[in-house]
């Protein structure tokens, strides 16, 4: 036993389809009188124990895989692997199986699928049908090795059938059964059992049909109870006859259908509860059970939907008030079960179902089912409203709308129901079944608000020619429904911190907060209004004060919902109200710890920076700088103070906020037409057509008024270099994007400074006596010296007044001076793009 060549891990496969290690130990075959047959025999090489006893059946495919691995499926109908350590052990092993079986060792599956069809063309031309052995109690071993050889081939498989049928063996089989139950014949009952199961796997509707018919199934169940892998047999049938109880919450008259009710439930726990886990060889043989389940659930809820009297009754003791508490559970049961039978249907045909309920009268039943106390029948109640929900919203949203108006009608001559119709509306009813949810964790609060996000989604409302859903429903929900969902935020929200603060509310107000949420982002106009008249955001905000962290960072995500909008009306109820101070509130107490809460409120901080929201920054800036003008672990706030300050010097000059616009659309927005017939003259025009000194000009700058530019950039200029250090020093600290700092940055070289002031205005500058301006003169603006930097600058050079240099270039200025450039006019335009 310590030859390394035999020894083994042996594994099982369980349930979930994954293999389980039994252990390791050696294997050997043998003749084994209990078994009667050859057998391998693994041994563990802990303790010497056996690991595995199991019969080389003759009938059994075995595969030999990657050398080393043995794999085959035991009667048992579980699977089997033996792992060698040593590639000669597998080989030996595998020749003492194919010895048995009488195989060439040298294949790799012992039940070779083509030595078969031969064999079955064979069986096919000599012999029109299978022989049964006659049905008798000694010759269940027989027909038990003839039903398991027959499984692995298909041809076979079908002759086997067709003898079953055709000669009611099936009967006969279960009259053995009882005669081996009176005589306690364990043994005959194992074999009855693996002859049943093979049926099974024949899977065959005719065959199911004798099985499952009333006076066969409970004996065929019987027959499953004695599986040979227990020790002790199954109690299926007392289960059934005993415990399990049917109950007829309305009579039903008609036997075909209540036996097709028996029948369905038996074959489902036959299904899910009798026969073992198919395995890798079988999962495929039992589709046929399951299409006979499926079908005849199908049967009964067509039958039931025909049956107006029976559906008549159930509706009609549902809503009666002198119904019982537990007969009203029943009914609610019954008709929560009907519903889940309903999602089996094929689409049309549950469409069908649908309509019938209505036409009923489900959701009035539904309406005054959820107004009860019982806890119970309002939880069954609400899983058939999720059903109705999930399935046509539109006819849910259609009723409520149609209730409303009813209720409309009936208060303008009685206001005094006006209240009291709004309280039975069944969203509303809905709403505070959410809002009343006594369960800790809210499971049923949950499972309500999705249903009502379902309803007011604008994504599933249906548009015709005639009306829109989305409006009409919308127009209602505001109306009537929205009031009671911000309830339980108002009244917990009237100071400035919630008044209620324990788990469950913060549970409820942050459900509450999500559909809110959902509504900001897909309602537009309706929850606009909602809010800034009802003053919700403030409201909301309060809740930044909890002590439970989720719910702060729910009030949070809501507003920073409502900025991403970046709706002006919005943002002016925010500055308004001053919205943003329970925010640096609730910044500063977080102090320095790095969480969440701070992650999420810099972030909102950042977009209004990275989108340059205007208003929201000079306001944030203006009024809470103090407190976060010491925050330097983040750039955010130094780069809204700069947005902020660049804004208002576009506010102080607005030509000099011109003059950016339009050197922004002639380097970005220039038209494709114009670019074409530049670059053109790119090529055909010679450079020493012009004069050195010649000032180009772009085309569409030729009519601009040169005092108009550049007397906002002198006076620009001046102010301007007492900052720039200050600047200098925020911009390197600064990472800004593309997007947060502006397209276009004035500033002035070295080479620059010292030339405007050197000069005289009457020399140089445009519109002056000495200088026309001409598009072609020097001083003119518009012509471009080389570079290749991001940041626009006005510079001169040997009289040429230049309105795009960068300061990366600063280095080569020097040379460029030495340098008087003459590029055509072509050339030098096409700098400016």
């Amino acid at each position: 036993m310590t030859d390394t060549r035999r020894r083994v891990k042996v594994y099982t496969l369980n349930e979930d389809r994954q293999w389980d290690d039994r252990g390791t130990g050696h294997v050997s075959s043998g003749y084994v009188e209990r078994l009667k047959g050859m057998s391998l025999l693994v041994r563990a090489e802990s303790d010497g124990s056996l690991l595995l006893e199991s019969k080389i059946n003759p009938n059994t495919a075995y595969q030999k895989q990657q050398d080393t691995l043995i794999v085959w499926s035991e009667a048992e109908n579980y699977d089997l692997a033996l792992s060698f350590q040593e590639k000669a052990g597998c080989d030996e092993i595998w020749e003492k199986i194919c010895q048995v079986q009488g195989k060439d060792p040298s294949v790799d599956i012992t039940q070779d699928l083509v030595d078969e069809s031969e064999e079955e063309r064979f069986d096919d031309m000599s012999s029109p049908g299978l022989e049964l052995p006659s049905c008798e109690l000694s010759r269940l071993e027989e027909i038990a090795e003839l039903v398991a050889s027959s499984l692995p081939s298909p041809l076979r498989r079908e002759k086997l059938a067709l003898a079953l049928e055709n000669e009611g063996y099936i009967k006969k089989l279960l009259e053995l059964f009882h005669v081996c139950e009176d005589l306690e014949n364990i043994e005959g009952l194992h074999h009855l059992y693996e002859i049943i199961k093979g049926i099974f796997l024949l899977n065959r509707t005719a065959l199911f049909e004798v099985m499952f018919s009333e006076e066969c199934i409970m004996d065929v169940i019987g027959c499953l109870e004695y599986d040979p892998a227990l020790s002790q047999p199954r109690k299926h049938r007392e289960f059934l006859t005993k415990t399990a109880k049917f109950k007829e919450v309305i009579p039903i008259s008609d036997p075909e259908l209540k036996q097709k009710i028996h029948q369905t439930y038996r074959v489902q726990y036959i299904q899910d509860m009798v026969l073992p886990t198919p395995s890798v060889f079988e999962e495929n043989m039992l589709s046929t059970l399951h299409s006979f389940i499926f079908f005849n659930k199908v049967e009964i809820v067509g039958m039931l939907q025909e049956d107006e009297k029976f559906l008549t009754d159930l509706f009609a003791q549902l809503t009666d008030e002198a119904t019982d508490e537990e007969k009203r559970q029943e009914l609610v049961n019954f008709l929560k079960e009907f519903c889940a039978f309903s999602q089996t249907l094929q689409p049309q045909n549950r469409d069908a179902f649908f309509k019938t309920l209505s036409n009923m009268g489900i959701l009035p039943a539904l309406e005054v089912i959820l107004g009860m106390d019982d806890t119970q029948v309002r939880s069954a109640a609400t899983d058939i409203f999720s059903y109705l929900v999930e399935y046509n919203p539109s006819m849910v949203r259609e009723f409520v709308m149609q209730e409303a108006q009813q209720n409309d009608d009936v208060s303008k001559k009685l206001t005094e129901q006006k209240i009291t119709n709004k309280d039975i509306l069944l969203i509303n009813l809905i709403i505070e079944h959410m809002i009343c949810d006594t369960d800790p964790e809210l499971g049923g609060a949950v499972q309500l608000m999705g249903l009502l996000r379902t309803l007011v989604d604008p994504e599933n409302m249906l548009a015709t020619a005639n009306k829109t859903e989305k409006t009409e429903f919308l127009g209602f929900f505001y109306k009537h429904c929205m009031h009671v969902l911000t309830a339980p935020l108002l009244a917990n929200t009237t100071e400035d911190k919630p008044s209620k603060d324990d788990f469950q509310t913060a549970q409820l107000l942050a459900l509450v907060l999500e559909l809110l949420t959902f509504c900001v982002e897909h309602h537009t106009y309706h929850i606009k209004n909602y809010i800034i008249n009802k003053d919700i955001l403030r409201r909301v905000l309060v809740l930044m004060a909890s002590k439970h962290a989720f719910l702060a960072l729910c009030a949070l995500r809501f507003k920073r919902k409502i900025i991403g909008l970046k709706d002006e009306f919005y943002n002016r109820y925010i500055m308004k109200s001053f919205l943003f101070e329970p925010v640096v509130k609730a910044f500063l107490n977080n102090g320095s710890r790095y969480n969440l809460m701070n992650s999420a409120i810099i972030e909102m901080f950042e977009f209004i920076r990275v989108e340059d929201i205007k208003s929201l920054t000079a306001h944030v800036i203006e009024n809470y700088w103090k407190a976060l003008e010491d925050v330097d672990y983040v750039q955010t706030f130094k780069g809204l103070k700069l947005r902020f300050e660049q804004q208002r010097e576009r506010q102080d000059n607005p030509k000099l906020d011109s003059m950016r616009s339009i050197l922004r659309n002639h380097r970005y927005r220039r038209d494709a037409r114009t670019l074409e017939d530049e670059e053109e003259m790119w090529f055909n025009t010679d450079e020493d057509d012009m004069e050195d000194g010649e000032a180009v000009v772009s085309p569409s700058d030729k009519t601009k008024n040169d005092d108009d530019i550049m007397d906002p950039i002198s006076k620009f200029m001046e102010r301007k270099k007492l900052k720039e250090s200050e600047e200098k020093e925020v911009l390197l600290k600064t990472n800004l994007s593309g997007r947060q700092s502006p397209s276009f940055k004035l500033s002035l070289s070295s080479g620059t400074k010292t030339n405007l002031t050197s000069q005289s205005p009457a020399a140089n500058l445009p519109g002056s006596p000495g200088s026309p301006g001409s598009p072609g003169s020097p001083g003119s603006p518009g012509s471009v010296p080389k570079s290749t930097s991001q940041t626009a600058a006005i510079t001169t050079k040997g009289g040429l007044v230049g309105l795009v240099d960068y300061p990366d270039d600063d280095e080569d200025d020097d040379e460029d001076e030495d340098k008087e450039d003459t590029l055509p006019l072509s050339k030098k335009a096409k700098f400016e793009s």
